[in-house]
């Protein structure tokens, strides 16, 4: 078994995978090492199975019958017995539990778990993607009964628990098209030109309680899901789109950081606890802009007013949190129009509005704030607690991106084995608006390390911060209403035990994983749909970016809906070319034509294949 220590990849041919699949814990024995060779070796035992589900495509012929995984890194077909195979038609996605698998030389045989419909059609394409990463739509009966059963009316004696903030101006601000509000902000102006700001996050926890099973089924999934065409909730609907959901007009039990601050952003006083509000206005994004750019008829609205405050205060945290060494990866996202049958027919970029940056920041700031009161509460011992940190860059990927930006005639400085993130930050403003600007976001970002939950406060790298954590979602974080908990058992002075504390750190590490695999599935779906829109615009000319230069093609992002595809070589007949590692460079042999990342071409879409999700390009 490799020891953590043992940093040496091995190469493992597929003839010693011995049943070994991508992901899976093993022992391996090593073989001889021969001089000026990698060293090798093969699967001895397996410790672990990362997964035996997988969704793919049933093909039948000749009295045979396999399933061909959507898995790129799965490589043997899965056998399905004769008796299995009634359960679908030949071509149809299937999802699949191998059962079997005796010999390593031959395939393993597999059972049917569902079978999603026609390979092509939308909805068999988007749950493949869920299933796939190991995620589920359907609640279980129990869960829906169990949720339905919860009163939608908030007891008096509960009120009596709470502050009673429903008199406060309220607001929620959320994309055009959501379904579920999580968090509320408040405005009360106070004298001597101070601000009461509430931070309303809903009181998930409230409904969510230990030993039931809706605890166990959110637990368990850990996240929802955003997908191209769907959202796969955490929750139940009932919970998540109701009970949960701080909706306009309405009472609503909130859990609330409330800041007495100065319009500069200064915090004079904080309160945290739980509270009852009742909001006046779902905003969308758009219409709050609309109402802070002073549109004709919000010019008298008290609404106009808080928004052009919260929005003055908000700048001012901003503003202080670059200052303080946040750094500002600002990056472009798309979003589709898609038509009846979840076909794409458009592609657009999202547009960030000071009303998504002004919600952003006083999210981060209850976020901070929270995890510093809960280290103020005893600064002599780490308490229990689920934070949210962001891990210092490993020194040698650090080491690589330097490299790399020296080829682009950009210095980045290291010190004592470490990159500031004041100076990240002062590279990302420098690049802004010229070229290179994504590809050095992308290839900074790849060098950094992935944020995790933990009960080990580490700090937050990227945003600067010595203490974070995730408090104000918790309608789609199972981490959020881990929060609650145990910041309600702290306010309330509630003894948490120690070995408590093993239980916060599996679920941690568990909600971490679980996120990756979410992330994983947004991406993958993006991808789809963009490959997706691509087929139809076969032989259509757009501009577009080199991201990447290897020995066999040019990876190119398309302007406008950022659909990355590839310009293979052997469609460049006019020279050729070959890969300059050094400068990232592909260079024509006769001519001495170069073409280099961040360099801006013109392409024509030349192919577009859903099966293998890759775009290829031509120049033109």
């Amino acid at each position: 078994m490799i020891s953590d220590q043992f940093k040496q990849d091995i190469e493992i041919g597929r003839a010693f995978l011995n049943k070994g699949l991508n992901g899976d814990r093993v022992k391996i024995l090593l073989h001889p090492k021969s001089e000026n060779r990698r060293q090798t070796g093969e699967v001895s035992e397996i410790l672990f199975r990362n997964k035996m589900r997988f969704s793919g495509v049933i093909q039948k012929n000749k009295g045979f019958c396999f399933v061909v995984t959507d898995d790129p890194k799965m490589y043997t077909d899965i056998l399905i017995p004769k008796k299995e195979a009634r359960k679908a038609k030949d071509n149809q996605k299937v999802y699949v539990q191998i059962i079997d698998w005796e010999d390593s030389k031959k395939n393993p045989i597999g059972e049917i778990i569902k079978v999603l419909g026609e390979e092509g059609s939308n909805n068999a394409e988007m749950e493949a993607i869920v299933l796939e990463k190991g995620f589920w739509s359907e609640f279980p009966k129990e869960v829906e009964k169990e949720a339905l059963l919860i009163s939608k009316d908030i007891p008096e004696d509960e009120i009596k628990k709470r502050r009673d903030m429903r008199e406060t101006l309220t607001m929620t601000i959320d994309p055009e098209d959501a379904k579920d509000f999580d968090d509320a902000l408040s405005l009360k102006i106070l004298p001597g030109d101070k601000f009461e700001v509430g931070i309303h996050i809903a009181d998930v926890s409230h409904f969510v309680v230990p030993g039931t099973n809706i605890e166990k089924e959110v637990a368990k999934r850990g996240t929802s899901i955003y997908l191209v065409d769907r959202t796969i909730p955490m929750l139940p609907e009932v919970l998540s789109n109701d009970l949960c959901s701080l909706r306009p007009n309405e009472d609503r039990l909130a859990f609330s950081a409330v800041f007495t601050m100065t319009k500069s952003g200064l915090i004079i006083n904080e309160w945290f606890g739980k509270t009852v509000i009742h909001s006046d206005k779902r905003f969308s994004y758009e219409e709050a802009q609309a109402y802070l750019d002073e549109a004709f008829e919000s010019r008298l609205s008290p609404l106009h007013e808080a928004l052009t405050d919260l929005d003055a205060i908000a700048k001012r945290l901003r503003a202080k949190r670059f200052e303080e060494g946040a750094i500002d990866f600002d990056s472009e996202e798309v979003k589709f129009e898609l038509d009846i049958n979840g076909k794409p027919v458009a592609i657009v970029k999202k547009l960030r509005m000071d009303t998504n940056k002004m919600i952003e920041e006083f999210m981060l700031l209850a976020n901070k704030k929270v995890a510093e009161f809960i280290a103020k509460k005893d600064e002599k011992a780490e308490r229990v607690f689920i934070y949210r940190i962001h891990d210092l860059p490993d020194k040698e990927k650090m080491e690589n991106l330097i490299i790399f930006l020296k080829t682009l005639g950009y210095d980045l400085k290291m010190k004592k084995g470490k990159v500031s993130s004041k100076d990240i930050n002062d590279l990302l403003k420098e690049i802004r608006g010229k070229a290179e600007q994504n590809l050095i976001q992308m290839a900074t970002l790849r060098a950094m390390a992935k944020a995790v939950y933990s009960t080990d406060n580490l700090g937050h790298y990227g945003l600067a911060f010595k203490h974070y954590t995730h408090f104000t979602s918790p309608i789609r974080r199972y981490p959020d209403i881990m929060v609650h908990r145990l910041l309600f058992k702290y306010l309330t002075d509630q003894k948490i035990k120690e070995e408590d504390l093993q239980i916060y750190k599996i679920a941690a590490e568990y909600s971490s994983r679980m996120e990756q695999g979410a992330t994983e599935a947004e991406r993958a779906s993006i991808k789809y749909k963009q490959v997706e829109y691509m087929k139809d615009h076969i032989g259509q000319e757009y501009d577009g970016t080199i991201t990447g230069v290897t020995e066999w093609g040019i990876y190119v992002e398309e302007k406008e809906s950022k659909s990355e595809g590839m310009i293979k070589l052997s469609f460049m007949k006019d020279d050729f070319y070959v890969l300059d590692e050094k400068h990232h460079t592909i260079r024509g042999e006769k001519s001495g034509k170069k073409y280099t990342l961040g360099d801006k071409v013109k392409i024509k879409v030349r192919d577009a294949n859903l099966k293998k999700r890759i775009i290829d390009y031509v120049l033109v």
